[in-house]
């Protein structure tokens, strides 16, 4: 327990992170016991969980969104605090040590399909260095001006500062693909509302490059934006640990480290809006793979209304209490098209009024084609019943031979493309903490100046932090996943215009 190590807790330092100690208890148990694999009980799969729209449907569904659309407030929530060091790793390494072979020599030798292209050709002419001639050691002062502070500084940014994609002549940093993509798809009437979670350090940077190329958007498209940001709560961070799961100290202090993107579910709890698109800051397309897009997120969008016009009402009924035996049973059908059903024994009049009255997220999953990330599952619930899922590799036993199995028969992976309802029957807003399964942390092992920690992260974002939503899964194409992980990955087609 605490009181043993609160020798080495400094609490002012608590207070002021707005950690409590009951927090730290937890979260040092957490430690000593671990975090429990996840019960897979079936791969979701097309009929099995995840839905696989129609043409006539995806109509349906786009238009019912459209009509409905202009009485809600909605709003794209995108995760962009990420650092760009990771996407620019194979580039660090080469300026470091530049060889032949390098597998960054691949983007360098074609940095003229690069977004920033036209930097480039800048830095060579000032150094009077013909790009027709380029050298290993040319090449190597181009990854250091692509990195550096004296140049681009990409590799010190946030991803969502990185020119992705070229437009005759001029380019589109991953922000700005965003702002296009909500013109056309989180408008009602004539404004658009963006929520960004950024790093504190980036804040500044991020809200000077933002407000320099809105004008060019809101004239272009016609409308208005409302761009909010936020940053990861002090109070969502971790505290570090030793292998001996004693806090991990560094002169005589515990360190805290960011506790994961699940600490983003208390950022996602203080917006509002009745229909809430979720999408990472990397993966955008240019203009002419977005109508794609476009479509799918209008469809997601329109079925979640669809289903919560029905939850609405049934809940309506509900609570009342005064429901028929046939209301019940149509109720009851409802229920089981997202994956609720009662367990045995159960008031079902109580249990549905309960099992409907959550945020309820529609999933966007598209084939597995190879991608690495969490997958949609369906999992035991501790009532004996089955939910639906998104559940990371490193949440599976995978040293037990029949859930080996069923990670096997998956089909489709988690791309991140959620459209989230977080508001009540009653049009008020969830506690969104609430409904977050605090079994499902994960924990790993990491260095700090040479000394081997454990970190503890928070329940995901997409994962445990949205445990006890409403969930249901849709197939989405896969031309609507297109991340960018590494810089070479600008290089793929689907990033050229």
């Amino acid at each position: 327990m605490l009181s043993e190590v609160g020798t080495k807790i400094n609490f002012a330092e608590l207070k002021a992170r707005g950690i409590s100690t009951e927090q730290i208890e937890t979260q040092l148990e957490n430690f000593r016991k671990g975090f429990p694999f996840m019960p897979l009980t079936a791969a979701a799969t097309p009929n099995k969980g995840i839905l696989q729209l129609e043409e006539k449907e995806l109509d349906q569904y786009i238009q019912y969104f459209e009509q409905e659309a202009s009485e809600k407030s909605l709003l794209k929530f995108v995760p962009a605090s990420g650092a760009a060091s990771r996407m620019f790793k194979e580039l660090f390494d080469f300026a470091q040590n530049p060889s032949e072979g390098h597998k960054a020599l691949e983007l360098l030798r074609n940095y003229k399909q690069l977004a920033f292209a036209q930097d480039i050709e800048e830095f060579l002419e000032e150094e009077n260095i013909d790009s027709n001639k380029l050298s290993i050691e040319n090449y190597a002062d181009i990854a250091s001006f692509i990195l550096e502070a004296d140049g681009l500084n990409y590799g010190h940014l946030p991803k969502g500062l990185i020119k992705f994609h070229k437009y005759n002549g001029n380019s589109r940093t991953a922000f700005e693909e965003h702002l296009v993509e909500a013109a056309n798809y989180v408008k009602t009437g004539d404004a658009a509302r963006i929520h960004f979670t950024v790093s504190p350090e980036h804040e500044d940077e991020i809200r000077g490059h933002i407000d320099d190329v809105l004008p060019k958007y809101e004239q272009a498209f016609g409308i208005k934006y409302d761009i909010n940001y936020s940053t990861q709560k002090p109070s969502t961070d971790t505290i570090a640990v030793d292998l001996d799961n004693e806090p991990f100290l560094e002169d005589g202090k515990p360190l805290f480290r960011p506790g994961g993107h699940g600490a983003l579910i208390e950022n996602l709890n203080e917006v509002e809006g009745d229909v809430v698109f979720i999408k990472n800051i990397d993966n955008v397309v240019p203009d002419r793979l977005k109508d794609n897009t476009y479509q799918y997120k209008k469809a997601l969008g329109g079925y979640l209304l669809s289903l919560q016009e029905k939850a609405f009402s049934f809940l309506k009924q509900l609570s009342t209490g005064n429901v028929s035996e046939e209301e019940l049973k149509t109720i009851e059908n409802f229920c089981q098209v997202l994956g609720i059903k009662a367990p045995a024994g159960a008031d079902k009049k109580e249990y549905f009024l309960s099992a409907l009255n959550r945020p309820i997220r529609v999933c966007g999953m598209v084939k597995n084609e190879g991608e690495p990330g969490g997958g949609p599952f369906w999992v035991k619930e501790h009532d004996g019943t089955n939910s639906l899922q998104i559940v990371e590799s490193s949440q599976i036993d995978m040293d037990n031979e029949a859930q080996k199995a069923i990670v096997a028969e998956a089909t489709h992976f988690n791309p991140v493309d959620l459209i989230c309802g977080i508001k009540d029957f009653e049009g008020n807003p969830f506690n969104l903490k609430d409904f977050v399964n605090p079994e499902t942390g994960f924990i790993s092992q990491k260095s700090k100046n040479g000394r081997d920690l454990k970190a503890q992260e928070l329940p995901g974002l997409w994962n445990g932090a949205m445990h006890n939503w409403i969930t249901l899964f849709v197939e989405v194409p896969v031309i609507t996943f297109n991340p960018v992980k590494t810089v070479n990955d600008l290089l793929r087609e689907q990033h050229q215009n």
